[in-house]
């Protein structure tokens, strides 16, 4: 009796690890929409000021190239980062299924 009540608890345990990785993945995807449209609107702003600056006949002023360049650079980071970390919460993931998957094949079948 106790080896059902210990298998049950260990499927408990596995089922709540494998909820817990499926909302890590959930979050990262929204953290990794989230910046990567700040990375498009630093892209958007830079592109009106070239052009706001084009139609005045200027070039962009270098300050502001400069500071709209290292928040598109710096946006660009973080979406390389959330990318990678997506990554890792996949490889997590299929682990996990790959060793439940192993320990369900070995099992001995139940007693009858």
């Amino acid at each position: 009796m106790t080896t059902v009540w210990t298998r049950l608890r260990e499927e408990l345990d596995r089922a709540g690890r494998v909820a817990q990785t499926a909302f890590d993945e959930g979050r990262a995807r929204l953290e990794l929409m989230r910046t990567q449209q700040l990375a498009d609107k630093a892209a958007q702003a830079i592109g009106y000021a070239v052009f706001e600056a084009r139609q005045a006949g200027k070039d962009i002023e270098k300050a502001l190239f400069e500071r709209l360049s290292a928040a598109l650079t710096a946006h660009k980071a973080d979406v390389a980062r959330q990318e990678e970390l997506i990554k890792n919460v996949k490889s997590a993931r299929d682990a996990e299924w790959r060793a439940r998957e192993k320990e369900a094949s070995e099992a001995p079948p139940p007693a009858a």
